[in-house]
């Protein structure tokens, strides 16, 4: 039977109040988000808000679990299962990555995690224990797998992937706090693809060339 359309409406308002705490977040950072506006913007009392999440720490902890890891899973579940060779994958994973920051602002959290987590640690744990650890962890094993094929030559495969993502954070990165004032526009598309022909041409073994 069909749900009655205020229940249904309830279920959806979790995420519907972490939609609205992602775009404060994104625009106001952590310490200037307000719980008032956040509940306005999603469309619910205060008091409707607090049914949910205790707060605002306990929010940002649903706001990432819902916006930003599905989309790290899926790439990793995505790419895992390709079957293709390491080249081709890493191309697909850097040209996916972009499509992401279109759609969330990931940027926009990373910078406030790394401008806030010295007064709000937890901000920090929360943003590795559920997005770091994963995305490095998975791209870590395709280079394993990949090293274990003779695609990829051999090294430390953690240090591997900091070689080939650093470039792509300081992109990003770059967008959320230097273009606003003025710095010159960065194509994270063209990053990308200029990136991963110059990290491949080190990674792989004259074999898989």
């Amino acid at each position: 039977m069909a749900q009655p359309k205020f229940q249904r409406r309830a279920e959806e308002r979790p995420r519907e109040i972490c939609a609205a705490a992602l775009a404060v977040f994104a625009e106001k950072g952590f310490a200037a988000a307000k719980l008032d506006e956040i509940a306005r913007r999603a469309g619910v009392s205060k008091g409707t808000l607090y049914l949910y999440f205790k707060d605002k720490e306990q929010l940002f902890r649903a706001v990432v679990r819902d916006a930003v890891v599905p989309n790290v899973d899926r790439l990793r579940a995505e790419l895992i299962q390709t079957g293709l060779p390491f080249a081709q994958l890493i191309r697909l994973f850097l040209a996916n990555l972009v499509e992401v920051t279109k759609r969330v602002p990931v940027g926009a959290v990373a910078k406030m995690v790394i401008s806030e987590s010295r007064n709000f640690p937890e901000l920090a744990k929360v943003w590795h224990d559920e997005v770091v650890t994963k995305a490095l962890g998975a791209m870590t094993a395709l280079i394993e797998m990949a090293q274990a094929r003779g695609e990829v030559r051999a090294g430390d495969a953690r240090l591997h992937t900091f070689t080939l993502m650093g470039p792509m954070l300081m992109g990003i990165i770059y967008r959320e706090t230097l273009e606003p004032i003025g710095g010159q526009p960065l194509d994270l598309g063209d990053l990308a693809q200029q990136h991963v022909e110059t990290v491949l041409a080190g990674l792989l073994t004259e074999e898989a060339r």
